[in-house]
């Protein structure tokens, strides 16, 4: 081989690495300015808005008590719905109670229905 050829090779080489060196370098610059971005952005979300937490501490309360009020309507109504649950259960194997009035008298039906009955 020749001396030429060997060292046209060594040059060629070094070129490559040359370029490959500068992309992964322009790269990593881009990387890095990527990650300062996101990291502003975190902490710029951690911190949070004052108006927001206010916003959010208001909201929990709200949910609190309409949770205390949910608990005290639900132990409050529990033994009616059961009776009333029972009381259906009951009425519709046995079949509803009779009338023991009659739905409409004749001063309550229109004129057009009084001849008819």
């Amino acid at each position: 081989m020749a001396p030429e050829s060997v060292s046209f090779r060594i040059t060629r080489t070094a070129e490559d690495l040359a370029q490959t060196v500068s992309a992964l370098s322009h790269r990593l610059v881009k990387l890095e300015q990527r990650l300062g971005t996101l990291e502003l952005a975190l902490d710029h979300r951690q911190e949070g808005d004052p108006g927001e937490l206010a916003a959010l501490t208001n909201v929990e309360g709200l949910l609190r008590d309409c949770r205390l009020l949910l608990d005290d309507s639900s132990e409050a109504s529990d033994p009616p719905i059961q009776d009333s649950l029972q009381d259906s259960v009951e009425n519709s194997v046995q079949g509803p109670e009779p009338f023991s009035t009659p739905l409409t008298t004749a001063a309550e039906k229109p004129e057009g229905f009084a001849n008819a009955a």
